[in-house]
């Protein structure tokens, strides 16, 4: 997937360039939107949450920086770019990942995505490790809670709010007793060795469900799960023997 990025600039001169490098490298760098002021560069990063802003060296850092600070999410990367090398100093200052002279170069410009692109990784990477030491090292700690993990949060979430989880793809979908929906960035398979295995059970490749949010089972074509709000889940033929079982039916 390409790097979102928004551009807050006052001026143009690298605005498009940096379009024309996103055009050539769609499979890289995909621009969200633009932004000519602090207010309006503060909006767009909370409307769009890019994983990449680049930051016009003329901006006020400090003033914008300080209202990105108050957003419920984890800051973006940065790259800095301007004509005045001395910015250099005052980007890195924000944390900016890279500095851009101008005019920008398309090959110092890729050399600055590959890395946003590799610490992007790497936090990645570590915020797994960090989850699964959570889930499985500290699960006594906080009881009856489940470490869920988005690109850019970690939520616990009381196991009893859970109706049921859902694959797609490597990705978990948790959908809670209140109507809402958590995606999470790790796969089933994980949360099938984490979730409570005296409430919860793998009834098909796809879905893992609280045997305590059951309201019946329909049994038409198949075994299905209905729950208080209305929702079916499927069990899987292969799996029906051992549900069976598990529910003493």
């Amino acid at each position: 997937m390409p790097i979102k990025a928004i551009i807050i600039s006052e001026k143009s001169e690298g605005v498009a360039i940096l379009h024309s490098f996103e055009n050539e490298n769609a499979v890289i760098l995909k621009i969200l939107g633009e932004a000519s002021s602090i207010a309006d560069g503060v909006a767009l990063t909370d409307t769009q949450r890019p994983d990449l802003i680049f930051l016009d060296g003329r901006i006020d850092g400090v003033a914008f920086f300080g209202q990105l600070s108050k957003l419920d999410f984890i800051l973006p990367k940065v790259i800095m770019f301007s004509g005045n090398p001395c910015d250099a100093v005052r980007g890195f200052q924000f944390n900016a990942v890279d500095f851009l002279l101008m005019p920008i170069d398309f090959n110092m410009l890729m050399m600055a995505m590959y890395k946003v692109i590799k610490r992007i990784e790497m936090e990645r990477s570590l915020q797994h490790q960090n989850v699964g030491k959570i889930s499985r090292e500290n699960l006594n700690i906080a009881k009856g809670f489940v470490a869920v993990s988005s690109l850019d949060k970690i939520e616990l979430l009381p196991m009893a709010e859970i109706l049921f989880c859902k694959s797609d793809g490597k990705y978990t979908i948790f959908n809670l007793s209140d109507g809402r929906k958590i995606m999470s960035c790790r796969n089933l398979g994980e949360y099938s060795k984490i979730l409570d295995e005296n409430c919860f059970f793998r009834v098909h490749h796809s879905y893992i469900v609280n045997l305590l949010h059951i309201k019946q089972i329909v049994k038409k074509d198949g075994y299905f799960c209905e729950f208080i709000n209305g929702l079916t889940v499927p069990v899987a033929t292969r799996r029906q023997e051992d549900f069976q079982r598990f529910m003493k039916l």
